[in-house]
């Protein structure tokens, strides 16, 4: 009787939840708090994958569009714990959400290959930080899939800068790069147009 218990619960907890995704992070995060050293904010930090039958689209052959933003959760939050900013931002109370996304797709990942996903902090300004994530075949080096991920800071009075001190204070913020720089300009125009229709 305990055994059928349980058995139904399992698969109602799989029939209404991702459960995969729950186990996947905390795999991920305890991973690397038990064998993984803290990280520095501007570090790269790789996390790894292969693409299985549960990931592929519908010809059955690479990975599919969403699997990419579920790798990029894992990526972002081994980083953010590693690097310690999560936590310091919610000791103030504050929160970090996904603002926007750029995906660059170069080559698909096909079915059943190893790949690593390399996250690094490469620009902040007062309320968000930006990411740059690589999707890299593991066979062959290949740089399939570039992310500009932008993290927008929630409940916070102080600056990012100001925690980024705190954590680590001999981090300088870098130079923002061309593409950076145009795709922000890019989000300002797409602000701009939605701000005029409402």
């Amino acid at each position: 009787m305990v055994c059928a218990c349980l058995i139904t619960v399992g698969l109602l907890l799989y029939i209404f939840f991702d459960v995969n995704y729950f186990i996947r992070i905390i795999f991920t995060l305890g991973l690397g708090r038990l064998i993984g050293k803290k990280h520095k904010i501007l570090d790269v930090l790789t996390t790894y994958g292969i693409c299985t039958t549960q990931d592929i689209d519908l010809v059955l052959r690479h990975m599919n569009n969403a699997r990419y933003l579920r790798e990029l959760d894992f990526a972002r939050f081994y980083y953010y714990d590693r690097c310690g900013i999560y936590s310091a931002v919610a000791k103030r109370g504050g929160g970090a959400v996904q603002g926007a996304l750029s995906i660059r797709y170069r080559r698909s990942i096909p079915i059943f290959t190893p790949f690593k996903v390399v996250t690094k902090m490469i620009y902040w300004e007062d309320r968000y930080f930006y990411l740059e994530h690589e999707f890299i075949n593991m066979t062959d080096g290949f740089v399939c899939t570039v992310v500009l991920n932008r993290q927008t800071v929630t409940g916070l009075k102080a600056p990012l800068s100001e925690i980024i001190a705190e954590i680590d204070p001999t981090a300088k913020r870098p130079e923002m790069s061309k593409d950076l720089q145009l795709w922000l300009e890019s989000i300002q125009e797409s602000s701009q147009k939605y701000k005029k229709q409402s």
